[in-house]
């Protein structure tokens, strides 16, 4: 986190973008303005029947202290499935990282298989980011493998898949054109197989929300709440027009609560609020992944070999 974040009270306080508020200020106005119509209905009754409408509002004190438990709980769970993505997301960070890595360490020193290893290991996450976004062509993925390439990617039927397919045939020619080591090998391909491992959790949270069910009872329980609670506000409030007033300061925080858990339940896609910064990460992984080739130019007059000939050892390719 940013060390001047907690200074940033006030601004984060008053924040529009990227606030919930403007996705669920038409609900607050709507239990408003049917708490108005409650008022008047309860004014006009008392005026021409002389019979007080209202509640008790002690029931409403133990419901709403329920209500909270279980905002909490929901909010919980849509949280527990958010930080999993991104634990998830920085699994595929790492494992983009370690297979470039040991590719350039441990594979051919042909510039032209190194130069495709650490393409494909760049488009792998833009090509998952795009897969759980629902997405097919994004042009990071045509700038890193040219436009033929891209639309191959786009018209598989799994595009992480496609790619992690490419990135062992590209380890496979290391090992029957480059005598690769086979004890390399076998450990690059554990990187690659962790890498569709992590996007298939991705999927999972994906295509699991949580149970509709569950949904159904909070949202219909909120509804009775805060249909009700201005018939209980009518016998503690003398000011009858307050009623609305406080009906949405009640709305705010419980349909606030209940959205949040409801945008957390899909940390992929940009229609949430919350959304997991997806096209940072990949940036990331590309700059990272990219930059390692040019980290190992030989200088004027050295092999390209790691430094293995200083060291006394052979090459690692012919």
């Amino acid at each position: 986190m940013n060390a001047r974040r907690p200074h940033r009270f006030w601004r984060e306080a008053l924040a529009w973008r990227g606030s919930i508020t403007p996705h669920i200020l038409p609900y607050v106005l709507v239990f408003g303005l049917i708490a108005a119509g409650i008022v008047l209905v309860a004014r006009l009754i008392e005026t021409r029947y002389g019979f007080r409408v209202g509640l008790k509002i002690a029931p409403y004190e133990i419901a709403g202290a329920l209500l909270g438990l279980l905002l909490v709980l929901r909010t919980n769970a849509g949280y527990d499935r958010w930080w999993e993505a991104r634990k998830l997301w920085g699994g595929i960070v790492n494992q983009s990282r370690n297979l470039a890595i040991s590719a350039l360490a441990y594979g051919p020193g042909d510039p032209s298989w190194r130069e495709r290893l650490t393409r494909w290991a760049a488009v792998f996450p833009h090509t998952a980011r795009c897969s759980l976004r629902g997405e097919k062509l994004c042009p990071e993925i045509g700038n890193l493998v040219g436009p033929e390439e891209a639309e191959r990617i786009a018209a598989a039927d799994h595009m992480p898949a496609y790619v992690a397919l490419r990135l062992g045939l590209l380890l496979r020619e290391a090992c029957e054109r480059h005598d690769m080591d086979r004890f390399a090998f076998m450990q690059l391909d554990r990187e690659r197989a962790s890498l569709i491992d992590h996007v298939g959790a991705c999927e999972r949270i994906l295509k699991t929300p949580l149970p509709l069910v569950y949904a159904i009872k909070i949202r219909r329980f909120i509804a009775l709440f805060l249909l009700t609670l201005p018939l209980a506000l009518l016998t503690r409030i003398e000011d009858p027009w307050l009623v609305p007033v406080i009906t949405m300061l009640v709305a705010y925080p419980i349909v606030s609560l209940d959205q949040i858990g409801m945008e957390l339940q899909n940390p992929f896609s940009t229609a949430s609020v919350s959304h997991l910064p997806l096209d940072e990460i990949s940036a990331t992984i590309e700059r990272n992944v990219r930059a390692l080739p040019a980290g190992l130019s030989p200088g004027p007059g050295k092999p390209d070999d790691g430094g293995r000939e200083a060291a006394g050892r052979p090459p690692l390719s012919a």
